[in-house]
């Protein structure tokens, strides 16, 4: 696991084979949730506004460098923004304090220069239902926050909602042989949904809000419903896109670079031969947890 944490980000910049350029099929998921996400948000808001503070603070684990980064923490302002002003009433509006963490490595240069397009999804003034009065979009706040989520990263009860996406399928440990081959260790496991209650039941630790399975075309530019793939070369060529943008730093710096191409250009070809004889999905799990203490 530490060889991973070392050497796992996604692909910086926004070039062709970079995460910002492939990430959709992350975007799609983070769409998907959005109802949960606004019904969770306005709970918080709900609990917060009957207490001494007037700041939310979330975290964003595994943020990456990504749109979607920006599109989460817009997400949450239009939320405060729509659906806790009839609560506020007279008192003053929350506060909101984002924390995106990610790895070391991350590039979260590229990711403070996408901050800027937050201003640009979410309006500062518009017409409100409540009264005819003004919505002025909350004040909000973001700082980065690099390290492993696996590490304890905040002190005791001073976060209000965590969100994280396409994370926590890295396993926290994992067997690394000697030969270069088998030494490659890939910690990651898919878990079912039962699996995950099971678990989660058995900290102790949260009740479970709210638990669901969808399932995603393989190809994230892929949204018909039907059982048949178009173009399943070019389906292909989107898979190995998508898997390249956040796994080549870590097989470059196992394998070196020089096969990257060529391996992603094989894995295109060998998914486009799967796709012409079944269409295949993802199972994504989402989960709303609560915490009991």
């Amino acid at each position: 696991m530490v060889e991973v944490e070392r050497n796992l980000r996604m692909v910086a910049g926004d070039g062709e084979t970079s995460y910002a350029k492939n990430s959709r099929l992350q975007e799609k998921a983070m769409l998907e949730v959005k109802p949960m996400l606004a019904k969770a948000i306005t709970e918080v808001c709900m609990a917060l506004i009957s207490g001494p503070t007037s700041t939310m603070v979330i975290a964003d684990l595994g943020c990456s460098s990504g749109p979607n980064a920006v599109l989460f923490v817009a997400s949450v302002v239009r939320v405060v923004e729509e659906h806790c002003k009839s609560l506020l009433g007279c008192h003053e509006p929350l506060e909101l304090l984002f924390f995106l963490n990610d790895l070391p490595k991350n590039d979260f240069n590229n990711l403070f220069r996408s901050l800027e397009q937050i201003k640009n999804m979410v309006d500062i003034h518009h017409p409100c239902n409540y009264g005819g009065e003004t919505i002025v979009t909350p004040p909000y706040y973001v700082a980065g926050l690099p390290g492993s989520f696996y590490t304890r990263l905040f002190p005791c009860h001073s976060v209000h909602f965590f969100h994280s996406s396409y994370c926590l399928m890295w396993l926290s440990q994992g067997i690394v042989d000697k030969e270069k081959l088998y030494s490659f260790n890939l910690p990651i496991y898919g878990p079912s949904i039962d699996e995950v209650a099971t678990i989660v039941r058995q900290s102790g630790l949260f009740n479970i809000g709210h638990i669901q399975l969808f399932e995603s075309n393989w190809d994230p530019y892929d949204d018909s419903e039907g059982d048949h793939v178009v173009d399943s070369i070019q389906s292909g060529v989107n898979v190995a896109r998508s898997l390249r943008a956040v796994m080549e730093p870590l097989f470059a710096s196992h394998f070196g670079e020089q096969i990257l191409d060529e391996l992603f250009k094989r894995y295109a070809c060998n998914v486009a031969k799967h796709l012409e004889k079944e269409k295949t999905k993802y199972s994504v799990i989402v989960m709303l947890l609560n915490s009991k203490g």
